[in-house]
C-alpha cells in the first residue's frame, strides 16, 4: 500500500481493490499481491463482495463488481465523447450502438443509443457483460497480452484463431454469440500509445448485420476514430 489514511480497514480494502483492478485474482493471489494476512483479506473481500464492489468470475476469482463499474461510468473521461459518438453512429447505421470498456473479465457499457423503431438490442449504460462472447468482447480481448487472451478464450464463443483474424483485419463480427437473433460489429478505439481503450459497436437483427457491408464498416470506423484519443 503506497498511501496510508490511518484507518487500517480502508487502507487494506483499497489495496485489495487496486490488486483486483489489475486483473481477477484468487484469495491466495490477493494475499501475495497485497501482503494482507489471509483471514483479513478474506473477510474484507467478502464484505466488499456483499456490496457488489467486488464480484466473482466463473473460476471463483475476485473481480471488479457491478457497483464499482457503475461508479466508474460517472467519472470516465471517455464517457461524454462516447455518448456523442453512439448517437451519431445510431443515426447513421439505423441500428443500436454501444461503447464498451474492459472491467476485469467483463465489459462495461459506458454509452448506448437505440433506434426509435425496429428491433433493439437494449444494453443499459452501466451493464456488465461477458468478455467471452460478442464482437465487442473480441475487440477488448484480441490485443491483450498472450496469457490474458488464453485465460479469456477458455470457454469463450470465439477462439484464439478468431482473435488473430480480428487483429489482422481490425474489426470483429459475431452472430448470436451473446443473444439469439442478434448480430454485432465492433472496432477498437485507441489511446495515444496505440493501446485499445474501448470497443465501439453496432448491433441489431441478424438480417441487418449477418454480413457486414463495406458501408457499415466505414461508418463504424469513423465512429471509432472519433473516439480515439
Amino acid at each position: 500500500m503506497d498511501k496510508h489514511s490511518g484507518v487500517g480497514v480502508v487502507d487494506k480494502s483499497v489495496a485489495l481493490m487496486d490488486a483486483i483492478a489489475e486483473r481477477p485474482r484468487s484469495l491466495s493471489e490477493l494475499v501475495e499481491a497485497t501482503g494482507i494476512p489471509r483471514p483479513t483479506a478474506h473477510r474484507l473481500a467478502l464484505a466488499l463482495e456483499s456490496h457488489d464492489i467486488l464480484d466473482r468470475d466463473q473460476d471463483g476469482r475476485f473481480t471488479v463488481g457491478s457497483r464499482t463499474a457503475r461508479w466508474a461510468t460517472g467519472v470516465d473521461a471517455l464517457r461524454r465523447r462516447a455518448e456523442d459518438v453512439v448517437r451519431r453512429l445510431r443515426d447513421e447505421s439505423g441500428v443500436s450502438a454501444q461503447v464498451y470498456r474492459r472491467a476485469g473479465d467483463q465489459r462495461l457499457c459506458i454509452a448506448a443509443a437505440e433506434p426509435a423503431a425496429g428491433l433493439r438490442d437494449t444494453v443499459p449504460v452501466g451493464s456488465l457483460l461477458t468478455l467471452r462472447a460478442g464482437s465487442a468482447a473480441q475487440i477488448l480481448v484480441a490485443w491483450l497480452p498472450e496469457d490474458e487472451r488464453a485465460q479469456l478464450t477458455r470457454g469463450a464463443a470465439f477462439t484464439r484463431h478468431d482473435l488473430e483474424q480480428v487483429r489482422r483485419r481490425g474489426w470483429a463480427h459475431s452472430v448470436a454469440q451473446r443473444e439469439p437473433g442478434v448480430a454485432s460489429l465492433s472496432m477498437p478505439a485507441l489511446s495515444l500509445d496505440g493501446s485499445v481503450v474501448a470497443a465501439v459497436s453496432i448491433s441489431g437483427p441478424v438480417s441487418r448485420l449477418a454480413r457486414p457491408s463495406a458501408a457499415q464498416r466505414r461508418t463504424l470506423a469513423d465512429a471509432a476514430l472519433a473516439l480515439t484519443a
